[in-house]
């Protein structure tokens, strides 16, 4: 095959590969509202979406995010969620928002991931220990101390957490980068999964005694979600 003849086949198999792959990952409308009553349902782009006529402004509006939260539960946390359960007019838009206060000396949000979502964190109050975990085989621990003012990004999926370091109440700000961005706590996960993970399995896994497994899974397992 001479040159020609062969930059002609690599520009074809180009092309070729760009149109299997191409996708469109923006919405396909203006908005797409979620709704549970099929009754009005036009269109379907992740969940079923109200008819674009029928949208009103309460579809795009969530009031709350000012209100400091009870933060006296086993974390010392709690977390407000504004994604697209609580704001319809999010579903397809790839963002959304949550609060998170912190008790005083010790409020944690404790090791968990987000599956479909990146996170940008603000500190508003406080001082937060903050960090995450790189994947497998390095496993770094990458950590900052935060103050009012301060942003860290936690990327897609990694193990992170927030600490409250500081001796007054904590409250930031994040930013995910999904309408529903999922969160997967660690411990809850680990050690209060419904039905229960055998504890032979953990006790191998984490290289423990099956008593100390079975303690902790005995435990109760608070959700500040």
């Amino acid at each position: 095959m001479n040159g020609a003849h062969f930059l002609v086949a690599f520009v074809f198999l180009a092309l070729a590969a760009s149109f299997a792959f191409a996708s469109d990952p923006s919405p396909l409308q203006d908005f797409c509202v979620a709704i549970n009553d099929t009754k009005d349902g036009v269109f379907v782009n992740g969940k079923l979406c109200k008819d674009p006529k029928l949208a009103t402004a309460k579809d795009f509006f969530f009031s709350g995010l000012d209100i400091a939260r009870n933060t006296s539960n086993p974390l010392g946390s709690v977390v407000t969620p504004a994604n697209v359960a609580q704001i319809p007019g999010l579903n397809t838009l790839g963002i959304s928002l949550a609060r998170v206060d912190y008790a005083p000396d010790g409020g944690l949000n404790p090791p968990h991931t987000h599956p479909r979502a990146t996170e940008i964190l603000t500190v508003l109050e406080g001082t937060l220990y903050v960090g995450f975990v790189t994947s497998n085989p390095g496993n770094r621990l990458i950590t900052k101390v935060l103050n009012p003012g301060d942003v860290f990004v936690f990327p897609v999926g990694l193990v992170h957490f927030q600490f409250n370091v500081g001796k007054t109440k904590a409250v930031a700000i994040a930013a995910l980068s999904s309408q529903n961005p999922g969160v997967i706590t660690i411990g809850n996960a680990v050690f209060g999964s419904t039905p229960p993970i055998r504890s032979d399995v953990l006790a191998k896994a984490f290289q423990v005694d099956k008593n100390i497994v079975d303690h902790l899974q005995k435990q109760f397992w608070y959700d500040n979600n």
